[in-house]
């Protein structure tokens, strides 16, 4: 009786989830064979399944002219919606299994590249330590990119370093997490390493090695300087490298100087490779703020990390927040 009831109010669909996850394998996979390797059936059963989908909704899904799979107008509409559902479909098993009180289920945390290299994995090691269950993926990409993630309910939350789009600032919580200091380091046998504290004016005297100047973290770091009030057309950059890690190796060799992120240096300024002098009418900070989109369900492993681990590292004992000088 309650069925009757029930396929009176709500007419059956004209598709299934199985038919949505074949046609967003296809459109991923860029061919039906693939599309059915990865799923591990058939190429006609794939075939039969899309024939199927577009006699129910009465539209050609894919152009079958070219080689590869290019869906219709119709076909693009469709996966749209089909990403869409699937996507809330995913929200919803993961909000179920939530109900094991952290007994299980994932936690994705996205990045900017700084944050994820070098302070993301202390966070997650002690997020395991207290919760075993919990499975842990990090995403590391650019700030543009990590928004979206999260936007898209890809990705749980994250810590980003970087300016957001401005058409994410509506759709994402932002909330303020910490400051991450930018520092000048210089190799323990610089003629400079001898001083404690510099002034702009020896800046200039400097040589430096910076990132490559198309990369978007140079680029913060640039306006981070100009804002704090140095002249960065007189900085005098000797090397150009891809990475912080040949950077800092650099720097150690005596091949100039750098203004890296506090958490990127805090192993070197602790064994003493490297020597952060103090800058006279000069600190340069970055705000490293939280995201996470508002409009989706917040997982309990989640809610755990933000009011749990978070806390810990912005802390005045972080690393974030403190770091002795060398």
């Amino acid at each position: 009786m309650f069925a009757a009831i029930l396929a009176a109010v709500m007419p059956e669909l004209p598709f299934t989830l199985d038919q949505l996850r074949i046609l967003k394998a296809i459109v991923h996979e860029g061919s039906f064979k693939k599309a059915a390797e990865s799923l591990y059936v058939t190429q006609p059963a794939i075939s039969l399944q899309v024939q199927n989908l577009e006699k129910q909704l009465e539209i050609a899904i894919f152009d079958r002219g070219g080689r590869k799979a290019q869906l219709t107008e119709g076909g693009k509409l469709l996966l749209d919606y089909c990403e869409k559902i699937l996507s809330l479909c995913d929200e919803t098993c993961g909000a179920i299994e939530d109900l094991h009180n952290l007994k299980g289920g994932t936690l994705i945390i996205g990045a900017s590249q700084t944050t994820g290299t070098y302070l993301m994995p202390r966070m997650i090691g002690m997020f395991r330590q207290k919760f075993p269950d919990v499975s842990v993926q990090l995403q590391v990409h650019s700030t543009r990119r990590t928004g979206w993630s999260v936007a898209n309910g890809q990705v749980d939350l994250a810590i980003i370093g970087g300016q957001l789009p401005s058409e994410l600032e509506n759709l994402l919580e932002i909330t303020p997490y910490a400051n991450d200091e930018l520092a000048l380091i210089l190799s323990q046998k610089h003629p400079l390493a001898r001083l404690k504290g510099l002034t702009k004016e020896d800046l200039y005297r400097l040589d430096f090695v910076t990132l490559d100047s198309q990369s978007t973290t140079r680029k913060v770091v640039d306006k981070l300087l100009k804002n704090s009030g140095l002249e960065v057309q007189r900085l005098r950059i000797e090397m150009e490298l891809n990475s912080l890690e040949a950077i800092k190796n650099a720097v150690q060799s005596g091949l100039g100087a750098a203004f890296l992120p506090v958490v990127s240096i805090e192993r070197e300024l602790l064994a003493g490779t490297v020597h952060k002098p103090v800058i006279k009418d000069l600190i340069v900070k970055r705000e490293l703020k939280l995201i996470s989109n508002p409009g989706r369900y917040t997982s309990r492993a989640a809610v755990a990390f933000t009011n749990e681990i978070l806390p810990i590292f912005a802390s005045a004992d972080s690393p974030l927040s403190k770091t002795k000088n060398k």
